[in-house]
């Protein structure tokens, strides 16, 4: 049997922004091409990354504990880590339900996010 992903990760290498496009569902199935954006975000050595989740449809705590290890290691290395939204109700819930939306940097500005890397 071949699953098929509901979900896509389209990943874009600007001068000092890494941005990871996240798109459709988003669950445990997609582990792997997450984490093949995560470590390519690592590698750039980028000072920002910007993580669209805009058109993400549904979440689950994969996508959380992704985005959360991701916070982390940016701290660790004093890089910053914005999300993008506006959100889909789904993904907003996920962020309201766990409490850890705090956690995070989030606009709803594409252009103040990939600005992020100019200062």
């Amino acid at each position: 049997m071949q699953w098929e992903s509901r979900a896509t990760v389209k990943v874009t290498c600007h001068d000092r922004v890494f941005e990871i496009a996240v798109r459709g569902e988003v669950d445990y199935e997609e582990n792997d091409l997450l984490q093949a954006a995560w470590a390519e975000a690592d590698d750039s050595g980028r000072p920002v990354t910007v993580v669209d989740l805009s058109r993400v449809t549904f979440a689950d705590s994969g996508l959380l504990n992704a985005l959360l290890d991701a916070w982390r290691r940016h701290r660790a290395t004093g890089r910053e880590l914005i999300l993008l939204g506006p959100f889909h109700s789904t993904v907003e819930r996920l962020f309201s339900l766990t409490g850890t939306k705090e956690h995070f940097t989030i606009t709803d500005s594409r252009a103040r996010a990939m600005r992020a890397g100019d200062t």
